[in-house]
């Protein structure tokens, strides 16, 4: 039996809780950097966990979250593989997108006509391994729904980015990360870490936010 056990723990997807680098699988050597070197410090890997589910959560529309992913998809399009949009809450602005750095010919929007739709849309785009990164804005999800999303990511090899709002944070996620944007101002943005492999949970303030290349843009790149 002890033998069993010991070759469980060496397979590479196994995280232990005394693990500080985060998941041991091969994917740790791979994440993908927010672009904001304070955040990136603190996070395992020092970025976003490859193949898995991230969660942004926000009291409001234009608090940044989209913002403090520009980066990571700027960098994501230039790979080859598709960014998929599905349900954004506004319409997506070419210009603005394309002054993030985003590739705007690897870029899709799909607006699905219900919610149940959305979340079948996304797992669909997960696990179909064409899409660098999936992104989401469900008003409702369930613990089922998030888990089924976790294991299509894994399968596709896809960054999962849900927006969701605050009150989510009262919910078990099966995500390998979770953030929430807390009251910020033009010169500073707060992020919580609510979630994360091998990091304890804190805040992290992001100082030079007003100067950095996502806040330049002050709205979000979506128009109404």
């Amino acid at each position: 039996m002890q033998q069993a056990i010991d070759q469980l723990l060496e397979q590479p997807g196994i995280w232990r809780a005394t693990d500080q680098g985060g998941t041991r699988d091969h994917a740790s050597e791979r994440h993908i950097p927010t672009g904001f070197s304070a955040l990136d410090s603190v996070l395992p890997g020092g970025g976003l966990p490859p193949a898995a589910l991230t969660e942004i959560l926000h009291g409001r529309h234009g608090m940044g979250e989209l913002q403090l992913l520009m980066p990571a998809l700027a960098r994501l399009s230039r790979g080859g593989r598709w960014i998929a949009m599905v349900a954004p809450p506004f319409l997506p602005y070419a210009p603005a997108l394309a002054a993030q750095g985003l590739d705007l010919s690897r870029v899709l929007t799909v607006h699905p006509g219900e919610a149940s739709q959305s979340l079948w849309a996304v797992e669909q785009a997960l696990r179909s391994g064409t899409c660098a990164a999936v992104l989401l804005w469900p008003r409702q999800c369930d613990e089922r729904s998030l888990r089924r999303l976790q294991l299509a990511a894994e399968a596709g090899d896809s960054l999962g980015l849900l927006f969701r709002e605050q009150t989510a944070a009262q919910q078990r996620s099966p995500a390998a990360l979770r953030l929430m944007l807390e009251d910020s101002s033009r010169e500073r943005l707060n992020v919580r870490i609510l979630k994360c492999r091998g990091t304890p949970a804190g805040s992290i303030s992001l100082d030079h936010w007003a100067g950095s290349p996502v806040r330049q843009q002050q709205a979000l790149p979506l128009e109404p």
